[in-house]
């Protein structure tokens, strides 16, 4: 070999190796950039707490604090996406609508790429509800609660800039783990109707705890986002303190064990669950037990091996007309005031008597996330049932899928052909001022939107 022929070999390689070590560079860079924020949103007097029906006055104290968090999430692409959790019972679409809208006014974000996840707490102020009927709030309560409304919403606006303005490169990974502090709550006679609320380990339950674990390159956890599928009401009707209820006390034992992390909490499907025990002497004690025992659970999918998420983030949404049910006759109508569809029916009734033309379909707020082809984030609206979670597996491929419920607006109970025929409290439909109860046909028209968007979103078939 001659040296001009040695040199080039030379060259050859020395460049072979740099490209390797610059592909090797970009596999190895962050896919994603991520910014985050919290706020306390406690209030700060006595409100109307939201959830049951049953209390008589607003609040007395505090067992824990309420918090908005956010996560804005950057892909490769430079495509955007912001999370907001939110320690709030409900939030309508005309309200989460205006937050939308000022959020683009500020930052430039599409509706599409905002995700509103309530944690559901029946222990937080009852935003959104004043005008539902359920409570006798003096002219007085109702101008504090429209207060602590518009405080809320001017803190999720400032959230999302502020998440926004951190944006950090970040390494996700993704894990699941199960859930054991939960029960469905819907007992059914032996010919398969409902007949009451309770524990029923024999019903179908969502016991998956997703979890996505934010990380510094090479460094340490940033922020946890996880999940259940759970009611979060170990707190009774009879509990009068504000609490984020097991969900909070969950991340502040994630927290606590790792100091500097943000832990947040996106419900799952969960209508149809409840913590067991709950509603007890001891509730307060109990909320902290279930709390430990989902945060317990939170770490240990931390300390197992997690599937790194890469690719392209894109995010969907849809405005879905979901199919209501006909009423035939006002008789019908009166029959059902005499079960747990009472209020519905009876507001039903008013809007017939006023003239008024009762609605055929329902507009639900419906988002998919998709993270290349690792993972998918379903974000349905309302109290959706756990059944959900299975019938979406069955449409889309079970791996790499998250589908959470209480997203974007939560307005009523979302049940499935099942549970309609069955029966019971999850059947009662929409809560008012919107009208009517879920149609057997929501079912069709709720899971055919979600894959129409899996697919707009790059989800691949399994």
């Amino acid at each position: 070999m001659n040296m001009r022929t040695f040199f080039v070999g030379l060259g050859v390689l020395c460049s072979s190796l740099l490209a390797r070590a610059q592909v090797s560079a970009a596999e190895a860079a962050p896919a994603y950039r991520v910014g985050l924020a919290s706020a306390c949103i406690t209030p700060e007097q006595s409100l109307w707490l939201a959830g049951y029906t049953s209390r008589r006055q607003p609040s007395q104290g505090v067992l824990d604090d309420l918090y908005a968090r956010a996560m804005a999430t950057e892909g490769a692409g430079g495509r955007r996406a912001l999370l907001l959790c939110v320690d709030l019972c409900s939030l309508r679409t005309p309200t989460v609508s205006e937050v939308c809208r000022q959020i683009a006014e500020r930052t430039g974000l599409k509706r599409e790429q905002v995700l509103v996840s309530l944690s559901h707490t029946h222990s937080g102020p009852a935003v959104d509800l004043a005008d539902a009927g359920f409570y006798p709030m003096s002219p007085d309560d109702r101008k504090k609660l429209d207060a602590y409304t518009e405080k809320v919403k001017r803190h999720l606006v400032d959230l999302a800039e502020t998440a926004l303005g951190d944006l950090k490169p970040a390494e996700l990974s993704f894990g699941q783990g199960t859930a054991t502090f939960f029960e469905n709550r819907r007992r059914l006679d032996d010919e398969g109707r409902w007949t009451g609320m309770g524990p029923n380990p024999h019903n179908h339950t969502d016991r998956d705890v997703p979890v996505l674990r934010v990380n510094s390159p090479g460094g340490g956890t940033r922020a946890v986002v996880f999940g259940a599928a759970c009611h979060n009401v170990t707190l009774g009707g009879n509990s009068y303190k504000i609490s984020a209820d097991y969900a909070g006390f969950a991340r502040m034992h994630v927290e606590a064990q790792l100091p500097g992390v943000q832990a947040m909490f996106v419900t799952g499907c969960g209508a149809d669950a409840n913590p067991n025990p709950r509603s007890t002497a001891d509730q307060e004690e109990w909320t902290r037990r279930h709390g430990e025992s989902l945060g317990t659970e939170v770490l240990e999918v931390l300390s197992r091996p997690m599937q790194l998420v890469t690719g392209p983030l894109s995010t969907h949404f849809a405005f879905v007309d979901l199919s209501l049910q006909e009423v035939a006759s006002r008789e019908e109508l009166e029959q059902r005031r005499r079960g747990p569809e009472a209020y519905q029916a009876g507001l039903m009734l008013a809007a017939l008597d006023r003239g008024e033309k009762l609605p055929t379909t329902f507009a639900a707020p419906i988002a998919v996330w998709q993270f290349g082809d690792c993972l998918t984030l379903v974000g349905l609206p309302e109290e959706t049932v756990s059944e959900y979670v299975p019938l979406l597996r069955r449409a889309l491929g079970p791996e790499g899928l998250w589908t959470a419920g209480y997203c974007n607006d939560v307005s009523g109970y979302l049940p499935t052909v099942k549970i309609l025929g069955e029966g019971g409290y999850e059947c009662r439909g929409l809560f008012g001022p919107d009208l009517g109860f879920f149609a057997p046909q929501a079912e069709k028209d709720l899971v055919e939107a979600v894959c129409r968007l899996a697919e707009q979103a790059g989800r691949k078939p399994e």
